[in-house]
């Protein structure tokens, strides 16, 4: 299971809501099966259905 908590912790060099985008299609063409999202990104670029975007970039990534 992979939690955004995490994926912020361990890549606290994300600048933006866009870097963070690219860091989720990585991991789930890495494996990850499962995506939870469990804190709102902390970036002022964050849009307002950043949970939509962060589902979708997670789910097409993990079908390629």
């Amino acid at each position: 299971m992979l939690y955004l908590s995490e994926v912020l912790l361990q890549n606290h060099e994300l600048e933006s809501f866009e870097e963070l985008v690219e860091v989720i299609e990585d991991k789930a063409r890495a494996g990850e099966l499962f995506f939870q999202m469990d804190v709102r990104p902390p970036f002022p670029d964050t849009p307002e259905g950043w949970e939509d975007r962060l589902e979708a970039a997670f789910a097409v990534a993990n079908r390629r």
